[in-house]
């Protein structure tokens, strides 16, 4: 049976899709404003302090490609309820935990909920919304959460923070979690499709992201010389190739290689894992910038990036209609060199740059661009991708901007320490040295940014995305 064209392609499921996406995101930063005060009260040690939120991270980017894979074959909307049970009930055992070790490892349990959630949202927004117009603002929602979640975070954890105390940066999941899990019924059941999930891959793969992604926030706390992270990044290289030699002979393969067979669709893998490093990362380096250098609390903080998320809503909203006009390649390179120019224009800041007239409108165009990008590079990954492959295809999307998350932190968290510790030391004052290590950081985001935009240029596609689509869900796909 086909969709209902009322409540299944209505607000409803609108809603639920765009609010799970904010929610996941959303763990990204908000237990970031929580951490003084979880080191306080649990008496965590500066040591491991940041895997409070590495292993949201290491988790969610790691198994992404398997809970994508298990959408396809178990059903869509079933491995999403699942994953938000699995968050809800980690965001519980995090608010109640009395231990370091437990609120690392049910972070890590928030990872997991998080990547079987996220691709099946992504992908059902194909299957839930076959007219292009509605699908198109469906997309835009779910890329605006993908980044306004940040934002939302930081307001977020620093007024639960400041009020109720830091369990609750936890507790808010469980009431948002629960509203999802009861308005995901309104989502199109899809049944599964024949195959067996890869154990092999999986195992690969999932090997290979961890030590990847670990390797990664360890160049980011040690520096890019520190043998453990080279080993991992040796190991991860090694699991990686072996998972691509095993999916080219695999009859039941985790990740399909003719995905990347299409120019368009690899490109825009690229592309994502460039452009999200570069906004991503700058969110990071002026975060720092504002708390240690201007002395912004932590609700100011978050306050001050209001303007982010006014460009983000103008640039995902209006990617939509400039598609149908607009080469893919056009939109995505200009987001892109948009979010440079921003990131250029952050780089010079002083120690008493003016917000109003220096930093909040490079916010604005930094998450303009970047909002743009987004949007023209996840029509490019998923539209009119194989229905049994559209889970894993937004996987795959949905890691590489994760990937490229990770990498924006240890990247450019690296190169501000590379300059910045070596001034202290020469005696220029904190706040100085603070400043060049940052500029340079800004630098180097600049820098990634515009090769994305000329990756973009050179593989998306040349021509408008055409109104009509084949894309709609196959009548035999359904359940009622």
């Amino acid at each position: 049976m086909t969709p209902k064209t009322g409540r299944q392609s209505g607000l409803i499921p609108l809603l639920v899709i765009a609010t799970t996406q904010m929610m996941l995101v959303l763990d990204d930063s908000i237990v970031n404003i929580a951490l003084p005060s979880i080191q306080r009260e649990l008496g965590v040690e500066a040591l491991h302090l940041p895997w409070v939120v590495n292993a949201y991270i290491l988790a969610f980017g790691a198994l992404l490609l398997l809970g994508g894979r298990l959408g396809d074959l178990w059903g869509r909307r079933r491995t999403l309820q699942l994953g938000i049970a699995i968050f809800v009930l980690a965001s519980l055992a995090g608010g109640l935990g009395q231990t370091t070790e437990m609120l690392i490892i049910a972070r890590a349990a928030q990872g997991l909920g998080a990547a079987m959630a996220a691709p099946n949202a992504l992908a059902l927004i194909s299957t839930t919304f076959p007219d292009r117009k509605m699908r198109d603002t469906a997309l835009s929602l779910y890329g605006a959460m993908s980044a306004l979640g940040l934002v939302i975070g930081l307001l977020l954890g620093g007024v639960l923070t400041n009020t109720l105390g830091w369990r609750w940066v936890f507790f808010i999941n469980i009431p948002i979690g629960l509203l999802v899990f009861l308005g995901s019924r309104t989502l199109p059941a899809t049944r599964g499709h024949h195959g067996q999930p890869g154990i092999l891959g999986a195992v690969l793969a999932t090997g290979g992201m961890v030590a990847l992604v670990y390797a990664i926030t360890r160049f980011g706390e040690a520096g890019f010389t520190d043998l453990a992270a080279l080993a991992l990044f040796g190991a991860s290289a090694v699991l990686l190739l072996a998972f691509t030699l095993t999916q080219a002979r695999s009859k039941n393969p985790l990740v399909p290689l003719s995905l990347f067979r299409d120019r368009n669709r690899a490109g825009a893998y690229a592309t994502m894992l460039l452009l999200a490093i570069g906004p991503m990362g700058t969110f990071y380096v002026v975060t720092l910038y504002l708390q240690q250098v201007q002395q912004f609390s932590p609700l100011q903080t978050g306050a001050a990036w209001l303007p982010f998320a006014a460009g983000l809503i103008l640039g995902a909203g209006s990617a939509p209609k400039l598609l149908l006009k607009i080469a893919p390649r056009l939109v995505a390179a200009t987001g892109a060199l948009l979010s440079a120019v921003a990131a250029l224009w952050f780089s010079a800041i002083a120690e008493n740059a003016s917000y109003w007239l220096h930093l909040a409108p490079a916010m604005f165009v930094l998450a303009l661009g970047f909002g743009l990008g987004v949007i023209a590079l996840t029509q490019a990954a998923v539209y009119l991708v194989d229905q049994d492959k559209a889970g894993i295809a937004s996987a795959l999307l949905n890691s590489a901007q994760q990937i490229g998350v990770a990498l924006g932190l240890a990247v450019l968290a690296a190169v501000a320490a590379t300059i910045s510790v070596p001034q202290e030391h020469a005696g220029v004052s904190p706040g100085a040295a603070l400043t060049a290590g940052y500029s340079t950081a800004l630098l180097g985001a600049a820098a990634i940014l515009v090769i994305a935009g000329v990756l973009a240029l050179t593989t998306l596609n040349g021509h408008p995305t055409p109104e009509t689509q084949n894309s709609d869900t196959s009548t035999d796909e359904l359940t009622v």
